[in-house]
Formats: C-alpha cells, structure tokens, sequence
C-alpha cells in the first residue's frame, strides 16, 4: 500500500510521481469561464475539456460557482485542496486511469458572499458563464414551458435585484453591470439534459428580465447568446470506496474524486458573444444545429437510463449495470430503443444509429462503473417529461408503439406509491415532487388513471384513450403481482 498524499498544490510534484498531474501553472490566471453548478458531471466533462486544453498550452480556466447551501461541502473541500481534484476513468475491463484536473482555480457561493459571484461574472475577463444546474434549475412549468414566477426566491429578487439568490439573480445583476461598465456581454452555456438547453436558458432569463428591468431585457436580447450543447458521460455518485481505491492504489488523499466511463462526447453551436476557447482542438465538435444530437441523446440515452433505472428499481437491481446484465432486462432495453425511440428520431448526420444504441448497451453494462439505480431514478419528475414522456406523445400522434414506455409510468406509479421494491425493500426516493407523486400514486387504487392527471408533468395524457387503456391494463396488473418481470415479458 503506497503512503498516501494529500492533494494539494505544493504536493503536485510528488504525486506527478504516481499518476498524471497538470503540466500548467496554475497559480497567476484568471478565470475566463465561470461555471454554475459544480458537480461531479461537470468535473468530468467541461472542466476536463478545458483541462484538455491547458496541457495543450491554451490559456483558459475556471472559476466555479455555488448557489446551494449543500455547494458548501465541496467548497471547503476545494479550498483545502487547492481546487484541485481527481479523475478516475473506470474501463470496463476493471482498469482505472486517475488523473489530476487543475483547470478550476477558484470556486465562490452565492450564498455566502453574493458580491463575489456578481463581481467574477462581471470581471473584464469572464467570457462564458455555463451551467451545469439540473433541470429543476431551470424553473419552468414542465407542462406549458412558461417560467415560474411563483418560486419565493423568484419573487424575493423581482424586489431586491442587488440580492440574488437564483441563477437568474445573479446573471441579471452581473449582465447589468457589464452593460453599465460598457463591457461585452458573456456568453450563458447550458450544459444540462435538457432538448435545445440553451434556447431554454434563453427563454427562461428573458422572461425573468423583462421583468425586473425591461430595457436590461432589451439589451440581453441584443447582446447574449445561449448556444444549444448536447454533453455526454456516465458520472456516478463518487463512494467511499472510490476514495479509498485512489489512496491504497495511488496514494492521493482527494476527499471528493470523481469517477466515469471512458466515453465523452460535446456536441455545441458555434455562437458565442465574447470569444471562446479552441475546444475543437480537444474533440468537441461545434455544429450550426445541435437538434438533433441533443434528441438523439436524450430520447436514447437519458430515457434508457430511465428504463433500466425504474424497472430496476421495482424489481430489486441495485445497478444500471446489474439490470443489463439482467438478459430480460437488457432484451427490454432494446426493444424499447429500437421500436419506440429510434422511429422518433430524424436523420443525424455523421451517426450510425445502429451502431450508437449498441454502443449504449456496452456502455450501460460497463461493471467497473456501478451506476447505482437511485442516482437514475432521482428528480424524475424533472426528467421523464423531457426524456421519456414526449417520445409516447409523439408515438401516440403516429400511431406507433407505446408499451414499453407506458410500463415504465406504470412502474414509477409503484414506485412512487410503495416507495420500495417488489420484495418490501425500502427505496431512497429523491424528488423535489415526492410528496406530490406519492400523494397521487397513492389514489390509484380507486382511480387507476390518479397518478397520470398530474398534468404538470404529464399534459393530457389521461385523456388519450388507446395511452389510457394501456396504462390501466399494466397498472392493474402491476399492483396485482407486484412481478415487475412478468409485465415486462408479457410485452416482448
């Protein structure tokens, strides 16, 4: 067992010893990039980009941001440890490559010390603000796709604009005083799940501008732009396991590594306000429209996580790769991708879809990354109606099939109900929406249909007949048995 070292700036020489550590300097730049939401995705995907890029001998950095109270965590964390982080890329082979990242050089919470966030937006050198902030952060109806104004935090800053506490807070404050101090506007990145993500940023800050103050509206309008990005990498929940893995076999004390698959892929629209980094010399690749890579990506891969997530949930898989392993399971996955999703989806260009759903298998079924079903199932409120939903409406506007999605509704009823397995198994349920999802799920026993009249999430899919009689046929069944298996062999 090799003598652990604790990450740091001053011991990078020494564990450079061990595994690969950034070859720049990291101590006199600026940040040309400030990111929202700095979790384990963004650390894996467009930190590791612009870390990409650093070796290369291109100059651009990050500075992250937190707007959370629970971002405290791995503020202090960065602070101890110099900002500095490791990588872990788990091949399916059992291999594990860790590798050093340095590219974010500061991290600020909103939530301490707004002044700080507003100031380092609208610092001379902040080209690109992205966002990694979930689609709940997005604060938008699911239904209409109107924004919120009913969020308390929404209407505390509508009054007090120099006291942000959303995302839109802080990008309208920080754009104001660019505007007033005659500087370009920055660039607002999406990198969400979330269909044409950035048009939806868009969306979303203008109708909050408009407003707080129409003529900033006006002016963001004019000046910013919101470039559409498809992101793509498996990033689990990091485990103590992880944690002791890098100490026995690299000896680096990191209090919060971050692991993935080897696949990444970064699919962007060339519009940006203010300039950007050449990422296209690290294998991003920037297209005039994003559509259809962005769908291709989330009705494929998002919604077959959601598949095996919900499915597997019911029935007691504790792993992503544990239900494709499962060859009913991986069988359903299948079906569902081939006879449901694929005919939804236009032409894309440079894609093999054959190739790209196999390769989706290979990637689900990769052992070494152990993608635990709960971290799947999480906020699904927030996204089966993007991911899973719309593909049954479009499938029922065709005529096409719709089984294999209405199963996973049916399954998530139960699950929202039961909140456990089919064995009695307690479940971790995480959901801004748990209360208003058991609520409902748990009227299904006199009105079947209860769980699906929760038009913010579903539209009017109760009213649909040939969706109503299929639901009700599996929920019935679903609640009969409790054999999420049976349900599923029975549509194949």
């Amino acid at each position: 067992m090799k003598k652990s070292i604790q990450l740091n700036q001053d011991n990078l020489e020494q564990i450079g010893n061990h595994i690969p550590v950034p070859n720049y300097n990291r101590t006199s730049e600026t940040a040309d990039i400030v990111h929202i939401g700095v979790g384990g995705f963004h650390r894996s995907h467009l930190a590791y980009y612009v870390h990409l890029l650093k070796n290369s001998g291109e100059a651009s950095s990050l500075c992250g941001i937190g707007l959370r109270e629970g971002d405290q965590n791995l503020h202090d964390i960065f602070k101890k440890q110099d900002h500095l982080y490791t990588l872990m890329v788990k091949h399916p082979d059992g291999k594990i490559e860790p590798e050093i990242i340095g590219s974010i050089i500061d991290f600020k919470m909103g939530t301490t010390d707004p002044e700080a966030v507003i100031s380092q937006m609208a610092h001379k050198n902040t080209r690109i603000v992205s966002l990694t902030i979930t689609e709940g952060g997005y604060n938008f109806n699911p239904t209409t796709g109107e924004f919120n104004f009913d969020n308390p935090d929404i209407q505390h800053e509508l009054r007090h604009p120099n006291d942000p506490k959303t995302v839109y807070g802080f990008l309208t404050a920080a754009l104001k005083r660019r505007r007033d101090a005659g500087l370009p506007a920055f660039t607002i990145m999406s990198c969400d799940n979330i269909e044409h993500n950035g048009d939806m940023a868009r969306k979303m800050l203008l109708a909050f501008a408009e407003t707080q103050n129409p003529d900033l509206a006006k002016w963001i309008a004019k000046e910013v732009t919101f470039p559409n990005s498809m992101v793509d990498r498996i990033t689990p929940v990091t485990t103590p396991a992880d944690i002791d893995i890098l100490a026995q076999n690299s000896g680096v004390q990191d209090a919060w590594p971050v692991t993935c698959e080897p696949f990444i892929q970064w699919v962007v629209e060339d519009k940006f306000s203010n300039g950007r980094p050449a990422f296209e010399k690290v294998g991003v690749q920037f297209v005039p429209d994003v559509g259809p890579y962005e769908k291709m990506k989330l009705r494929l891969l998002n919604a077959g996580h959601s598949v095996m997530g919900i499915l597997g949930a019911i029935h007691g898989h504790p792993t992503i790769n544990a239900c494709v392993e499962d060859e009913l399971f991986a069988k359903y996955l299948g079906a569902f991708l081939d006879e449901e999703a694929t005919p939804i989806l236009g032409p894309i260009i440079g894609i093999d879809l054959e190739d790209y759903k196999d390769s989706l298998l290979e990637r689900f079924a990769n052992p070494n990354i152990k993608d635990s079903v709960s971290r799947i199932c999480s906020e699904s409120s927030a996204k089966l109606p993007k991911f899973l939903i719309p593909t049954i409406q479009e499938n029922l506007a065709t005529g096409g099939c719709i089984k294999f999605a209405t199963l996973v509704l049916a399954a998530w009823c139960y699950y929202s109900d039961k909140q456990a397995d089919q064995n009695g198994e307690p479940l971790e349920i995480i959901d801004a929406m748990q209360d208003e999802l058991h609520k409902a799920a748990t009227a299904t026993s006199s009105d079947p249909l209860a769980f699906i009249r929760q038009e913010s999430l579903f539209g009017e899919l109760a009213e649909n007949e040939r969706f109503a009689t299929t639901y009700t046929d599996m929920i019935q069944e679903l609640y009969k048995t409790s054999e999420v298996k049976k349900l599923m062999r029975s549509l194949l």
